[in-house]
């Protein structure tokens, strides 16, 4: 399976992330910077931006203004990037074994679904910068341990943005019912996203995620109704369906094998499934 490729942005060269599980670069501060198309990794980007930009991430058009720190999943569909203005800061980009994965994926800040983005205010920016430009100074210098150094700026940078702004949108663990839920949310993103055809997903019913928790289903429906307001399977068919669009979008696979990948036994059903939920074909889709 191909992704599109992010090497259109300046300075970014993606050997050094490939070789060493991290790569950092100073933003260009540029009015001329064209669309970037950012489409799905296996590493995480953290980003201190000043200047005007828009995000596509997860389904939402966010547009914002800086100072800024930005925080992607590569769990979460993003489609580009878009420098609208003249922009500066800088961005990190790592891998899931430079960081903790458990760190990253229990943090509210990666959390999918969530704003990515928390303003600052000038001494917070003030504060932010000198991070990530000890960071860039580490990286480019000859410091023998510099891995270990950057992984404590990186790990300084997550915990100063969970105090300065503790995420928003965490459904709190008050009881029973809202600890079920949680565990379903968490379980139905870990299902993504799918890299080979060849592991085609496991859990797509109610009946499946409540199997994998050890819970009845009825159960599970009824938590999941009570706390989201929709039922199980729509948020099963959500899931589903964003990460259909994200392989039609940005892979090379065939309609075919993203059918068999999303664990459908026909790709007649697949498209039938996409088109009741979207209302157009997964051929439509991937040629708009």
């Amino acid at each position: 399976m191909t992704f599109q490729e992010t090497t259109d942005i300046p300075g970014l060269d993606l050997t050094d992330l490939r070789l060493n599980g991290f790569k950092v670069y100073a933003l260009p501060a540029s009015t001329e910077v064209p669309p970037v198309k950012a489409g799905r990794r296996d590493f995480y980007k953290m980003g201190l931006v000043n200047g005007d930009m828009t995000i596509h991430y997860g389904g939402q058009l966010l547009d914002i203004k800086g100072p800024v720190l930005i925080f992607i999943n590569p769990r979460g569909p993003h489609s580009f990037v878009r420098r609208l203005n003249r922009t500066s800061g800088y961005s990190c980009i790592f891998t899931e074994t430079f960081i903790s994965g458990r760190e990253l994926q229990y943090s509210p800040l990666f959390r999918v679904g969530d704003n990515p983005v928390i303003p600052l205010n000038t001494e917070q920016s003030d504060f932010m910068t000198g991070l990530f430009e000890k960071i860039l100074a580490v990286y480019n210098g000859d410091y023998l341990h510099k891995g270990e150094l950057i992984k404590s700026c990186i790990t300084l940078i997550i915990h100063e943005a969970i105090r300065i702004q503790p995420a928003q949108h965490v459904v709190p663990v008050r009881n029973g019912i809202h600890r079920i839920v949680h565990l379903f949310i968490d379980l139905l993103e870990r299902q993504f996203p799918i890299e080979r055809s060849s592991e085609p997903l496991g859990l797509r019913t109610a009946q499946d995620y409540a199997g994998q928790l050890s819970i009845h289903v009825n159960y599970l429906n009824r938590a999941v109704k009570e706390v989201t307001g929709k039922p199980t399977s729509a948020h099963i068919a959500a899931r589903i369906i964003a990460e259909a669009k994200a392989l039609l979008q940005h892979s090379d696979w065939s309609v075919a094998e993203i059918a068999y990948a999303l664990g459908f036994e026909y790709p007649a059903y697949f498209n039938n499934y996409f088109k009741r939920l979207t209302g157009i074909t997964p051929n439509v889709f991937r040629k708009v």
